[in-house]
């Protein structure tokens, strides 16, 4: 049987290394056995049956052109944590995505509520999902505290900055911050913590290989970003036996469930550093938050989301058949 073209445009290609590259990549692996898939950056024309848009407002021109050149043909479009807390309440762009879109995925379980309920109709609650990794050994002589994350203030590396400052004094607390700066000016005030603060290191943006080798090392995961749709770096650790702290978004209890203890609130780096003390000093509570992780864990397996997404995709491939 001939095989269907489809197309996966993502704002990000993979010198970016980000969460839409990350995701169009896994799903172009899921789907290359039954079709012939495209990733690029933008849409200027082709044959493909199906249009798979990463990110509503970034992505709009591509999916206005599909629409216009394919009105017949299906348009799949991944909401982006910037697309769903940011976007859709101001952007025209991609409120018009939302409406051309045949059918809609979000990346974490709390994700549909802030949708029409209309397009709640057409929206799949897909969860990424990450390959199962065991933890490294950790030593018992400190604590070791990752935050993955681009310096850009979606991500609110000031909270981890500011909670670092708080635990000046703690040197058997140490924190690493994995990402490129996007920012310049958050860039120039990670340099100069390293100097303030010599538990805090910036390593600079790494391969995923090594990014994943440093959450298996780590103690703790920090993820305090203001908005997420659905942070993969949150998977990965969870399949790492690595516990997470949280800010406490929709987009990460979308993840972790509404009722884990590691959650602080977003921007609040005290609370984050109290946290980060117990988390040393408390008997017991890492191996809760582990456990805790442990328990979600089976929502992550890659073979739970390739099977989302392949019955999504062949659902909507048949409507061109």
């Amino acid at each position: 049987m001939e095989k269907s073209d489809i197309v996966i445009v993502t704002p990000a290609l993979g010198d970016a290394n980000n969460g839409n590259w990350q995701t169009a990549h896994r799903w172009e692996r899921f789907l290359s056995r039954a079709y012939r898939v495209r990733v690029c950056d933008a849409w200027e024309g082709g044959p493909e049956s199906l249009l798979i848009a990463m990110h509503a407002r970034r992505s709009a021109a591509s999916v206005a052109a599909w629409r216009s050149t394919h009105p017949g043909r299906p348009i799949l479009l991944v909401l982006t944590g910037t697309d769903l807390y940011r976007d859709i309440a101001r952007d025209e762009s991609a409120k018009q995505s939302i409406r051309l879109a045949d059918s809609l995925v979000v990346l974490n379980e709390l994700g549909a509520q802030r949708l029409a309920p209309e397009d709640q109709a057409k929206t799949r609650v897909i969860l990424q999902s990450s390959s199962q990794r065991k933890a490294l050994p950790r030593t018992d002589r400190h604590l070791r505290a990752l935050m993955v994350g681009h310096l850009r203030s979606e991500k609110s590396p000031q909270t981890f900055f500011n909670a670092a400052r708080r635990l000046v004094d703690r040197d058997d607390i140490l924190l690493d911050h994995i990402g490129a700066a996007l920012d310049p000016a958050l860039g120039e005030q990670a340099q100069a913590l390293m100097q303030q603060c010599p538990q805090y290191r910036w390593l600079g943006p790494l391969p995923h290989q090594a990014v994943r080798g440093r959450i298996q090392a780590a103690h703790l995961l920090v993820h305090p970003s203001r908005m997420e749709g659905g942070a993969h770096v949150v998977v990965e650790a969870v399949q790492s036996g690595t516990p997470v702290l949280a800010s406490g978004i929709e987009g990460n209890i979308g993840l972790l469930g509404p009722d884990y203890t590691g959650y602080f609130p977003v921007g609040n780096d005290l609370a984050l550093a109290s946290l980060l003390e117990s988390a040393r000093d408390l008997p017991g509570m890492l191996a809760g938050l582990k456990a805790e992780c442990d328990a979600r864990a089976p929502l992550f397996a890659p073979a739970r989301e390739r099977a989302a997404v392949q019955g999504l995709v062949a659902s909507l491939i048949r409507r061109v058949s």
